[in-house]
Protein backbone atom coordinates (compact mmCIF):
# COMPACT_ATOMS: atom_id res chain seq x y z
CA UNK A 1 0.00 0.00 0.00
CA UNK A 2 1.53 3.32 -1.26
CA UNK A 3 -1.12 6.11 -0.73
CA UNK A 4 -2.42 9.62 -0.72
CA UNK A 5 -2.00 12.68 -1.70
CA UNK A 6 -0.23 14.41 0.76
CA UNK A 7 -2.99 17.17 1.49
CA UNK A 8 -0.62 20.36 1.12
CA UNK A 9 2.56 18.73 0.95
CA UNK A 10 3.32 19.05 -2.97
CA UNK A 11 0.72 21.80 -4.13
CA UNK A 12 0.94 23.75 -1.03
CA UNK A 13 -3.11 23.35 0.19
CA UNK A 14 -3.24 22.91 4.35
CA UNK A 15 -6.97 22.92 4.71
CA UNK A 16 -7.90 22.28 7.74
CA UNK A 17 -11.13 20.15 7.07
CA UNK A 18 -12.38 16.94 7.64
CA UNK A 19 -13.66 15.07 3.69
CA UNK A 20 -17.13 13.15 3.44
CA UNK A 21 -17.32 12.22 -0.08
CA UNK A 22 -21.18 12.36 -1.35
CA UNK A 23 -22.81 9.58 -2.88
CA UNK A 24 -23.76 10.08 -6.85
CA UNK A 25 -25.38 8.68 -10.02
CA UNK A 26 -22.89 6.56 -11.34
CA UNK A 27 -20.98 7.18 -15.05
CA UNK A 28 -18.81 5.83 -17.20
CA UNK A 29 -15.53 5.99 -14.07
CA UNK A 30 -17.51 5.50 -11.06
CA UNK A 31 -20.11 2.45 -11.28
CA UNK A 32 -21.68 1.44 -8.58
CA UNK A 33 -19.09 -0.09 -6.00
CA UNK A 34 -17.41 -3.29 -7.15
CA UNK A 35 -16.49 -6.15 -4.50
CA UNK A 36 -13.18 -8.02 -5.31
CA UNK A 37 -14.96 -10.65 -6.36
CA UNK A 38 -16.59 -8.29 -9.61
CA UNK A 39 -13.34 -6.58 -10.48
CA UNK A 40 -12.80 -7.91 -14.22
CA UNK A 41 -9.01 -9.59 -14.63
CA UNK A 42 -7.86 -6.52 -16.08
CA UNK A 43 -8.49 -4.38 -13.41
CA UNK A 44 -7.32 -6.33 -10.76
CA UNK A 45 -3.88 -6.74 -12.40
CA UNK A 46 -3.71 -3.32 -12.80
CA UNK A 47 -4.03 -1.71 -9.75
CA UNK A 48 -1.99 -5.35 -7.49
CA UNK A 49 0.73 -3.59 -10.68
CA UNK A 50 0.60 -0.17 -9.47
CA UNK A 51 0.66 -0.58 -5.75
CA UNK A 52 3.64 -3.38 -6.17
CA UNK A 53 5.91 -0.78 -8.21
CA UNK A 54 4.62 1.87 -5.31
CA UNK A 55 6.11 -0.57 -2.66
CA UNK A 56 9.22 -1.31 -4.80
CA UNK A 57 9.67 2.68 -4.44
CA UNK A 58 9.94 2.47 -0.56
CA UNK A 59 11.83 -0.57 -0.52
CA UNK A 60 14.39 0.33 -3.32
CA UNK A 61 14.79 3.78 -1.89
CA UNK A 62 15.84 1.65 1.74
CA UNK A 63 18.35 -1.08 0.41
CA UNK A 64 21.06 -0.79 2.58
CA UNK A 65 20.42 1.63 4.54
CA UNK A 66 22.04 3.70 7.10
CA UNK A 67 22.67 0.73 9.47
CA UNK A 68 21.48 2.01 12.23
CA UNK A 69 19.76 -0.27 15.03
CA UNK A 70 16.52 -0.02 16.11
CA UNK A 71 16.98 1.28 19.85
CA UNK A 72 14.13 -0.57 22.06
CA UNK A 73 14.89 1.15 25.35
CA UNK A 74 11.40 1.73 26.29
CA UNK A 75 9.07 4.64 26.87
CA UNK A 76 10.54 7.17 29.20
CA UNK A 77 7.67 9.11 29.82
CA UNK A 78 5.49 9.04 33.62
CA UNK A 79 3.04 6.86 34.34
CA UNK A 80 0.18 10.06 32.86
CA UNK A 81 2.33 10.56 29.79
CA UNK A 82 1.51 6.27 29.22
CA UNK A 83 -2.02 6.46 29.95
CA UNK A 84 -2.50 9.70 27.75
CA UNK A 85 -0.93 7.82 24.99
CA UNK A 86 -3.11 4.78 25.09
CA UNK A 87 -4.83 3.56 21.20
CA UNK A 88 -7.02 5.74 19.96
CA UNK A 89 -6.93 8.45 23.21
CA UNK A 90 -5.24 11.29 21.73
CA UNK A 91 -2.52 12.79 24.22
CA UNK A 92 -4.13 16.20 24.02
CA UNK A 93 -0.91 18.18 23.32
CA UNK A 94 -1.09 20.63 20.67
CA UNK A 95 -0.54 20.24 17.27
CA UNK A 96 2.98 21.86 16.53
CA UNK A 97 2.78 24.88 14.45
CA UNK A 98 5.76 25.28 12.91
CA UNK A 99 6.22 23.99 9.03
CA UNK A 100 8.81 23.73 6.48
CA UNK A 101 7.97 24.38 3.41
CA UNK A 102 4.12 22.49 3.61
CA UNK A 103 5.80 20.42 5.99
CA UNK A 104 5.08 20.28 9.54
CA UNK A 105 8.17 20.48 11.91
CA UNK A 106 9.36 21.19 15.26
CA UNK A 107 8.14 18.52 17.15
CA UNK A 108 8.87 17.79 20.78
CA UNK A 109 11.47 15.30 21.47
CA UNK A 110 8.91 12.94 23.45
CA UNK A 111 7.42 9.78 21.92
CA UNK A 112 4.48 12.23 21.15
CA UNK A 113 6.35 14.26 19.07
CA UNK A 114 7.83 11.44 17.65
CA UNK A 115 4.63 9.72 16.92
CA UNK A 116 3.43 12.91 15.30
CA UNK A 117 6.38 13.80 13.25
CA UNK A 118 6.06 9.97 11.64
CA UNK A 119 2.38 10.45 10.59
CA UNK A 120 3.17 13.64 9.08
CA UNK A 121 6.24 12.26 7.55
CA UNK A 122 4.56 9.27 6.06
CA UNK A 123 1.73 11.54 4.10
CA UNK A 124 4.38 13.54 2.97
CA UNK A 125 6.71 10.78 1.55
CA UNK A 126 3.82 8.97 -0.04
CA UNK A 127 2.05 11.54 -1.99
CA UNK A 128 1.88 12.78 -5.79
CA UNK A 129 4.70 15.32 -4.63
CA UNK A 130 6.79 12.11 -5.28
CA UNK A 131 6.51 11.83 -8.56
CA UNK A 132 7.79 15.58 -9.32
CA UNK A 133 11.76 15.69 -9.40
CA UNK A 134 11.87 18.86 -8.03
CA UNK A 135 8.82 18.36 -5.29
CA UNK A 136 10.23 15.31 -4.59
CA UNK A 137 13.68 16.35 -3.52
CA UNK A 138 12.06 18.81 -1.16
CA UNK A 139 10.08 16.48 0.70
CA UNK A 140 13.33 14.28 1.09
CA UNK A 141 15.21 16.96 2.08
CA UNK A 142 12.93 18.06 4.89
CA UNK A 143 11.76 14.58 6.26
CA UNK A 144 14.99 12.33 6.15
CA UNK A 145 18.06 12.93 8.53
CA UNK A 146 20.85 14.50 6.72
CA UNK A 147 23.21 11.46 6.74
CA UNK A 148 20.03 9.63 4.64
CA UNK A 149 19.02 12.58 1.98
CA UNK A 150 21.76 12.03 -0.40
CA UNK A 151 21.43 8.31 -0.11
CA UNK A 152 17.45 7.70 -0.37
CA UNK A 153 17.47 10.97 -3.31
CA UNK A 154 19.39 9.06 -5.61
CA UNK A 155 17.79 5.90 -5.19
CA UNK A 156 14.49 7.68 -5.49
CA UNK A 157 15.51 9.44 -8.98
CA UNK A 158 16.37 6.29 -10.54
CA UNK A 159 13.44 4.49 -9.30
CA UNK A 160 10.61 7.06 -10.72
CA UNK A 161 11.55 6.91 -14.63
CA UNK A 162 9.57 7.46 -17.27
CA UNK A 163 8.38 3.39 -17.68
CA UNK A 164 7.67 3.53 -14.08
CA UNK A 165 5.55 6.44 -14.53
CA UNK A 166 3.92 4.12 -17.86
CA UNK A 167 3.35 1.56 -15.48
CA UNK A 168 1.38 3.49 -13.25
CA UNK A 169 -0.87 5.36 -15.87
CA UNK A 170 1.29 8.63 -16.06
CA UNK A 171 2.79 10.57 -18.72
CA UNK A 172 6.61 10.42 -19.22
CA UNK A 173 7.24 13.20 -16.45
CA UNK A 174 5.11 11.81 -14.09
CA UNK A 175 1.95 13.53 -14.82
CA UNK A 176 -1.45 12.94 -15.25
CA UNK A 177 -2.93 12.29 -19.27
CA UNK A 178 -5.21 14.74 -20.54
CA UNK A 179 -8.53 14.54 -18.64
CA UNK A 180 -7.52 12.54 -15.60
CA UNK A 181 -6.31 13.61 -12.02
CA UNK A 182 -3.56 11.66 -10.34
CA UNK A 183 -5.03 10.85 -6.91
CA UNK A 184 -2.21 9.36 -4.65
CA UNK A 185 -3.11 10.99 -0.49
CA UNK A 186 -2.64 9.24 2.73
CA UNK A 187 -5.13 9.04 5.84
CA UNK A 188 -2.97 8.16 9.04
CA UNK A 189 -5.26 5.90 10.83
CA UNK A 190 -3.06 5.65 13.83
CA UNK A 191 0.36 5.54 14.99
CA UNK A 192 2.59 3.44 17.71
CA UNK A 193 5.81 3.46 19.13
CA UNK A 194 7.64 0.03 19.49
CA UNK A 195 10.75 1.66 20.49
CA UNK A 196 12.52 4.89 21.94
CA UNK A 197 14.86 6.81 23.56
CA UNK A 198 16.15 10.47 24.15
CA UNK A 199 17.78 10.15 20.37
CA UNK A 200 16.15 7.56 18.03
CA UNK A 201 12.57 6.32 17.62
CA UNK A 202 10.75 3.72 16.01
CA UNK A 203 7.29 4.70 15.35
CA UNK A 204 4.67 2.48 13.26
CA UNK A 205 1.83 4.51 11.40
CA UNK A 206 -1.15 2.73 10.09
CA UNK A 207 -3.00 4.26 7.36
CA UNK A 208 -5.41 3.79 4.79
CA UNK A 209 -5.41 6.26 1.48
CA UNK A 210 -6.16 6.76 -2.33
CA UNK A 211 -4.38 5.68 -5.46
CA UNK A 212 -5.55 6.09 -8.89
CA UNK A 213 -6.73 7.88 -11.98
CA UNK A 214 -10.12 10.29 -11.81
CA UNK A 215 -11.23 10.37 -15.03
CA UNK A 216 -14.09 9.69 -17.49
CA UNK A 217 -13.18 6.67 -19.35
CA UNK A 218 -10.19 5.60 -16.61
CA UNK A 219 -8.75 2.51 -16.56
CA UNK A 220 -7.08 2.85 -12.96
CA UNK A 221 -9.92 3.79 -10.92
CA UNK A 222 -9.01 5.60 -7.84
CA UNK A 223 -8.96 2.64 -5.32
CA UNK A 224 -8.69 2.50 -1.39
CA UNK A 225 -5.78 0.58 0.29
CA UNK A 226 -4.42 -0.06 3.65
CA UNK A 227 -0.63 -0.41 5.14
CA UNK A 228 1.59 0.27 8.13
CA UNK A 229 4.71 2.16 7.84
CA UNK A 230 7.49 1.73 10.23
CA UNK A 231 9.65 4.65 10.33
CA UNK A 232 13.12 4.55 12.17
CA UNK A 233 13.56 8.43 13.61
CA UNK A 234 16.32 10.52 15.20
CA UNK A 235 16.30 13.58 16.98
CA UNK A 236 18.73 15.68 14.40
CA UNK A 237 18.87 19.50 15.74
CA UNK A 238 16.06 20.76 17.16
CA UNK A 239 13.25 18.00 15.60
CA UNK A 240 12.53 14.28 14.59
CA UNK A 241 13.88 13.17 11.03
CA UNK A 242 13.89 10.15 9.50
CA UNK A 243 16.40 7.43 9.03
CA UNK A 244 14.88 4.78 6.91
CA UNK A 245 11.26 3.84 6.32
CA UNK A 246 9.14 0.70 5.64
CA UNK A 247 5.95 -0.24 4.29
CA UNK A 248 3.63 -3.33 4.39
CA UNK A 249 -0.08 -4.52 3.49
CA UNK A 250 -2.58 -4.66 5.79
CA UNK A 251 -4.66 -4.69 8.53
CA UNK A 252 -7.43 -4.17 5.95
CA UNK A 253 -10.78 -4.05 6.56
CA UNK A 254 -13.58 -5.56 4.93
CA UNK A 255 -14.83 -3.00 2.26
CA UNK A 256 -18.39 -1.07 3.15
CA UNK A 257 -21.01 -1.08 0.32
CA UNK A 258 -21.73 3.10 0.18
CA UNK A 259 -21.93 3.27 -3.84
CA UNK A 260 -18.70 4.26 -5.70
CA UNK A 261 -18.39 8.13 -6.54
CA UNK A 262 -18.14 9.61 -10.06
CA UNK A 263 -14.98 10.70 -11.83
CA UNK A 264 -15.99 14.21 -11.68
CA UNK A 265 -16.80 14.00 -7.92
CA UNK A 266 -13.19 12.07 -7.12
CA UNK A 267 -11.55 14.51 -8.77
CA UNK A 268 -12.85 17.54 -7.04
CA UNK A 269 -12.79 15.84 -3.94
CA UNK A 270 -9.33 15.68 -3.93
CA UNK A 271 -8.76 19.32 -5.12
CA UNK A 272 -11.19 21.05 -2.96
CA UNK A 273 -10.57 19.45 0.34
CA UNK A 274 -7.27 19.93 2.44
CA UNK A 275 -5.15 18.02 4.50
CA UNK A 276 -4.45 17.95 7.86
CA UNK A 277 -1.70 18.22 10.33
CA UNK A 278 -1.87 15.13 12.35
CA UNK A 279 -0.65 15.25 15.99
CA UNK A 280 -0.74 11.96 18.32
Amino acid sequence: MSIGDDGGYGDGRTGQTRTRLPDSESDTYGTPRRTRSTLSSRNLITVVGVVVLLIAAIAFANRGGSGNSETDTGSSGSTTDQAAAQPTAPTGTKPVTGKTGSIASGFPKTEQGAQSAAANYVVALSSSAMFNRDQRHQVVGTVMAPSAVETVQGKLDSLYSPQFFKNAGLKADGTAPAGMTFVYRTIPVGTKTTAFSASEATVEVWCTGLLGLAGEGSTRPVTTNWGTFTMKLTWTGDDWKTLSYTQKNGPAPVSGDVPASGAKEIAGAVAGYGGFTYAR
